[in-house]
């Protein structure tokens, strides 16, 4: 049985295409006018409404991804922000009126969720806010927003910022935690597995120690 991790699916959000720079879901038309769109005001990029299919596009293949790495036995956990509903009504072009349980249903794996901050109205079932894990060795505290990161612990597996970062170190106080982005929009649209996520994390900490050292530790 092998661990895999993600966050910040979005599945039926139809606006997180545009604000996350999902271009690669894009049909050609809708990525015509995102790029036209790029030095234009906030008002007028947000009169912008992706396409059903771009949706689709986006839905079809986050979930392909998953089923195709991650084996019937396996573990998901998946950090937060799983699913957008809109509501009936709602702000044309936001969203499906798809709850949870559509997506639920088809993905293969047995999954574990943590809320998100969009896991409000969608209809996902889960209390978990934050979790601890061991694995490779490390104890991992996983929670959906970097801004909750606890210092406690070496790891913080996180979602919520999207394709910004994916490590960095937080400071509270006197202590630090390195925190890891697992969102798929910086791990190719894909679900990654501690092994992967640990190999990379080893790399940019030490580029990352090396260059404070050279910075004489600031």
């Amino acid at each position: 049985m092998t661990y895999w991790f993600c966050s910040d699916l979005h599945l039926g959000h139809a606006n997180i295409l545009k604000y996350a720079g999902r271009t690669l879901f894009m049909t050609k038309e809708d990525l015509d006018i995102y790029n036209s769109l790029i030095d234009k005001s906030e008002e007028e990029q947000r009169k912008f409404i992706i396409s059903q299919q771009s949706l689709r596009n986006m839905d079809k293949t986050l979930i392909r991804n998953i089923n195709e790495r991650v084996k019937k036995d396996d573990i998901l956990f998946h950090i937060g922000d799983f699913c957008f509903r809109n509501t009936i009504g709602g702000k044309k072009g936001e969203g499906s009126l798809n709850r949870a349980k559509y997506y639920e249903k088809q993905i293969k794996c047995k999954a574990i969720f943590l809320a998100g901050n969009h896991d409000k109205n969608n209809g996902l079932k889960t209390p978990i806010q934050r979790i601890v894990v061991k694995l490779g060795g490390k104890i991992i505290n996983l929670v959906h927003d970097p801004k909750y990161a606890d210092v406690d612990y070496e790891i913080n597996f996180t979602g919520h910022v999207h394709q910004h970062w994916s490590f960095k170190r937080i400071r509270k106080g006197f202590s630090y935690t390195d925190c890891i982005n697992v969102g798929v929009d910086v791990n190719n649209f894909y679900p990654v597995n501690i092994s992967e996520i640990l190999s990379k994390y080893c790399r940019w900490k030490k580029k990352y120690e090396k260059e404070i050292a050279k910075n004489g530790g600031q």
